[in-house]
Protein backbone atom coordinates (compact mmCIF):
# COMPACT_ATOMS: atom_id res chain seq x y z
CA UNK A 1 0.00 0.00 0.00
CA UNK A 2 0.81 3.86 0.01
CA UNK A 3 2.52 3.21 3.58
CA UNK A 4 4.62 0.67 1.91
CA UNK A 5 5.94 2.67 -0.96
CA UNK A 6 6.73 5.20 1.35
CA UNK A 7 8.93 2.90 3.63
CA UNK A 8 10.88 1.23 0.49
CA UNK A 9 14.54 2.73 -0.59
CA UNK A 10 14.45 4.51 -3.61
CA UNK A 11 15.72 1.48 -5.72
CA UNK A 12 13.38 -0.08 -4.61
CA UNK A 13 10.45 2.07 -5.38
CA UNK A 14 11.84 2.00 -9.03
CA UNK A 15 11.62 -1.58 -9.55
CA UNK A 16 7.87 -1.23 -7.70
CA UNK A 17 6.52 1.41 -9.45
CA UNK A 18 8.06 -0.32 -13.43
CA UNK A 19 6.22 -3.30 -12.26
CA UNK A 20 2.99 -1.30 -11.02
CA UNK A 21 2.74 0.79 -14.03
CA UNK A 22 2.60 -2.76 -15.76
CA UNK A 23 0.03 -4.28 -13.30
CA UNK A 24 -2.41 -1.17 -13.72
CA UNK A 25 -2.28 -0.49 -17.56
CA UNK A 26 -5.68 -1.85 -17.63
CA UNK A 27 -7.09 0.32 -14.53
CA UNK A 28 -6.39 4.05 -13.64
CA UNK A 29 -2.57 5.37 -13.44
CA UNK A 30 -1.67 7.81 -11.06
CA UNK A 31 1.41 9.33 -8.79
CA UNK A 32 2.59 10.43 -6.22
CA UNK A 33 4.11 13.85 -6.20
CA UNK A 34 5.86 16.00 -3.74
CA UNK A 35 4.69 16.60 -0.34
CA UNK A 36 2.53 19.50 0.14
CA UNK A 37 2.43 20.30 3.80
CA UNK A 38 2.45 18.96 7.64
CA UNK A 39 -1.28 19.74 9.74
CA UNK A 40 -0.74 20.81 13.02
CA UNK A 41 -4.03 20.84 15.17
CA UNK A 42 -3.58 23.54 17.68
CA UNK A 43 -6.30 24.80 20.76
CA UNK A 44 -5.28 28.39 20.30
CA UNK A 45 -4.52 29.58 16.58
CA UNK A 46 -3.36 33.21 17.12
CA UNK A 47 -0.85 32.16 19.94
CA UNK A 48 0.26 29.47 17.31
CA UNK A 49 0.71 31.84 14.43
CA UNK A 50 2.24 34.35 16.91
CA UNK A 51 4.95 31.95 17.79
CA UNK A 52 6.08 30.56 14.31
CA UNK A 53 5.65 34.34 12.73
CA UNK A 54 7.55 36.09 15.44
CA UNK A 55 9.29 33.71 17.31
CA UNK A 56 10.80 31.79 13.93
CA UNK A 57 10.32 34.93 11.79
CA UNK A 58 8.44 32.03 9.32
CA UNK A 59 5.98 33.76 6.86
CA UNK A 60 2.31 32.94 7.35
CA UNK A 61 -0.81 33.49 6.37
CA UNK A 62 -3.80 35.57 8.02
CA UNK A 63 -6.26 32.89 9.37
CA UNK A 64 -8.69 31.20 6.28
CA UNK A 65 -11.52 30.03 7.65
CA UNK A 66 -12.47 26.29 5.69
CA UNK A 67 -16.16 26.01 6.08
CA UNK A 68 -16.88 22.99 4.65
CA UNK A 69 -14.06 21.00 6.67
CA UNK A 70 -14.71 22.79 10.06
CA UNK A 71 -11.64 24.56 10.49
CA UNK A 72 -9.51 27.94 10.59
CA UNK A 73 -5.98 27.04 9.13
CA UNK A 74 -3.11 29.24 9.10
CA UNK A 75 0.06 28.42 6.11
CA UNK A 76 3.18 28.73 7.62
CA UNK A 77 5.68 29.12 4.35
CA UNK A 78 8.32 27.07 4.86
CA UNK A 79 10.21 27.28 1.30
CA UNK A 80 10.38 23.34 0.34
CA UNK A 81 6.42 22.79 1.84
CA UNK A 82 4.14 24.23 4.20
CA UNK A 83 2.96 23.94 7.37
CA UNK A 84 -1.12 24.35 8.32
CA UNK A 85 -1.60 25.04 11.77
CA UNK A 86 -5.52 23.43 12.13
CA UNK A 87 -8.45 25.20 14.39
CA UNK A 88 -11.52 24.01 15.27
CA UNK A 89 -14.36 26.35 13.30
CA UNK A 90 -18.13 25.05 14.53
CA UNK A 91 -19.07 22.66 17.20
CA UNK A 92 -18.96 19.63 14.55
CA UNK A 93 -15.06 20.05 13.47
CA UNK A 94 -13.30 17.09 13.30
CA UNK A 95 -10.27 19.28 14.95
CA UNK A 96 -12.25 19.41 18.22
CA UNK A 97 -12.13 16.11 18.79
CA UNK A 98 -8.79 15.91 17.88
CA UNK A 99 -8.03 18.30 20.54
CA UNK A 100 -10.28 16.96 22.64
CA UNK A 101 -7.88 13.89 23.03
CA UNK A 102 -4.86 15.91 22.25
CA UNK A 103 -5.44 18.58 25.01
CA UNK A 104 -1.74 20.91 23.53
CA UNK A 105 -2.19 19.74 19.59
CA UNK A 106 -0.37 17.51 17.73
CA UNK A 107 0.26 16.61 14.10
CA UNK A 108 -3.02 16.00 12.38
CA UNK A 109 -2.08 15.01 8.66
CA UNK A 110 0.47 14.65 5.84
CA UNK A 111 -1.06 15.29 2.85
CA UNK A 112 1.29 14.29 -0.67
CA UNK A 113 -0.02 15.55 -3.99
CA UNK A 114 -1.29 13.32 -6.65
CA UNK A 115 -1.01 14.00 -10.26
CA UNK A 116 -4.78 12.73 -10.99
CA UNK A 117 -7.17 12.59 -7.67
CA UNK A 118 -10.02 11.03 -9.49
CA UNK A 119 -7.64 8.09 -10.36
CA UNK A 120 -6.59 7.80 -7.46
CA UNK A 121 -9.65 7.34 -5.47
CA UNK A 122 -10.80 4.97 -8.47
CA UNK A 123 -7.52 2.80 -7.15
CA UNK A 124 -7.48 3.64 -3.65
CA UNK A 125 -10.77 2.79 -2.78
CA UNK A 126 -10.55 -1.03 -4.02
CA UNK A 127 -7.55 -1.54 -1.77
CA UNK A 128 -7.72 1.04 1.36
CA UNK A 129 -10.42 2.87 3.25
CA UNK A 130 -10.97 6.32 1.98
CA UNK A 131 -12.82 8.59 4.81
CA UNK A 132 -15.29 10.36 1.85
CA UNK A 133 -16.75 8.56 -0.95
CA UNK A 134 -15.44 11.40 -3.42
CA UNK A 135 -13.23 14.22 -3.30
CA UNK A 136 -13.78 17.77 -1.51
CA UNK A 137 -12.16 20.64 -2.10
CA UNK A 138 -9.78 21.33 0.15
CA UNK A 139 -7.66 24.67 2.17
CA UNK A 140 -5.80 25.18 -1.22
CA UNK A 141 -8.94 25.22 -3.27
CA UNK A 142 -8.22 22.15 -5.06
CA UNK A 143 -9.71 18.68 -4.71
CA UNK A 144 -8.62 15.96 -1.64
CA UNK A 145 -9.37 13.35 -0.03
CA UNK A 146 -8.07 11.56 3.26
CA UNK A 147 -7.22 8.11 3.75
CA UNK A 148 -7.54 6.33 7.12
CA UNK A 149 -5.04 6.38 9.58
CA UNK A 150 -5.58 2.71 10.33
CA UNK A 151 -4.52 1.97 6.62
CA UNK A 152 -1.44 4.25 6.68
CA UNK A 153 0.50 3.19 9.17
CA UNK A 154 -1.25 5.59 11.70
CA UNK A 155 -1.19 8.69 10.05
CA UNK A 156 -3.75 10.33 8.36
CA UNK A 157 -2.75 11.27 5.02
CA UNK A 158 -4.11 13.81 2.27
CA UNK A 159 -4.19 13.03 -0.78
CA UNK A 160 -4.23 16.53 -2.99
CA UNK A 161 -4.63 17.00 -6.46
CA UNK A 162 -1.33 18.84 -7.68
Amino acid sequence: GLFFRLQTSAPKVKALSTSQSSHQVAGPVWNLGRLNHVAIAVPDLEKAKAFYEKVLGAQVSEVVPVPEHGVSVVFVNLGNTKMELLHPLGNDSPIAGFLQRNKAGGMHHVCIEVDDINAAVMDLKEKIRILSEDPKIGAHGKPVIFLHPKDCGGVLVELEQA
